[in-house]
């Protein structure tokens, strides 16, 4: 298998990691913010449950500040916290599957609870387009959340953190060829999992019936009628 080339370290890094090894609360909240939603995302990728998710973030931080002191600056911050937040899912997940297998339980396909609100829009977005969006980010969640574990870390990294097939395959551990193939499979499974989902989910979309419905078509009729009222021809007098 052909070696990822490496990342190299983002220059602004070093500041921020300097402050950072001193403790410097300010400097450990902005890596955290900067990182905060690539690790989260690609923890879920792995373990498919929203808390479970956020506590190997959690822990991730804990591990890597803690081994800041070690960072040689080979890669990328980021690409080096994201490596520890997957291991630490991986461990998780592990864990999980032999208390699973040690009851008798059956692993969970999909979290339970109601998915995480969604960030603030951007109010200049219609209220339309946000409903849009609320309504079919379940589905989208579940359908990612099915497919298989190799594809799904695969398209985390790539179709939702938009990161390179070079800095997925060095995260990952991968042959940029095998991330290119995971990634068009993952795409072509949540295609055909999505048509077939939703087929009958944009037909319940965005209804228009009930008191909405009605007041259009009584409306409608209001128009037409004062319309006709202005059209009325004069009487025909018979006078040629």
């Amino acid at each position: 298998m052909a070696a990822p080339r490496p990342t190299p370290a983002d220059p602004s890094d070093a500041a921020l990691i300097a402050r950072a090894l001193a403790r410097d609360a300010a400097a450990l909240a902005e890596i955290m913010r900067r990182n905060n939603r690539r690790l989260y995302r690609a923890a879920w990728g792995i373990l498919r449950d929203e808390q479970e998710a956020e506590d190997a973030v959690q822990d991730c931080y804990l591990k890597a500040f803690a081994a800041l002191p070690n960072f040689r600056g080979e890669a990328a911050l980021s690409t080096w916290l994201t490596r520890i937040a997957i291991n630490e899912a991986l461990m998780r997940r592990r864990k999980r599957q032999a208390q699973a297998a040690a009851v008798g339980n059956v692993i969970p396909l999909r979290p339970e609870g109601t998915p995480a609100d969604e960030p603030t829009e951007d109010p200049a977005l219609s209220p339309e387009a946000a409903a849009m969006r609320a309504q079919l980010r379940p589905y989208l969640q579940e359908a990612v959340g099915g497919l298989p574990e190799d594809q799904r870390a695969v398209f985390v990294l790539r179709a939702l953190e938009e990161l390179s097939v070079e800095e997925t395959a060095q995260i990952l551990d991968l042959n940029p060829q095998t991330v290119r193939t995971r990634f068009l499979r993952a795409r072509r499974k949540l295609q055909e999992h999505l048509q077939r989902e939703l087929k009958l989910t944009f037909g319940e979309m965005l209804p228009f019936a009930g008191p909405r419905c009605d007041r259009l078509v009584e409306r409608v009729l209001k128009l037409m009628e004062a319309r006709s009222s202005e059209q009325v021809p004069s009487p025909d007098t018979g006078e040629g």
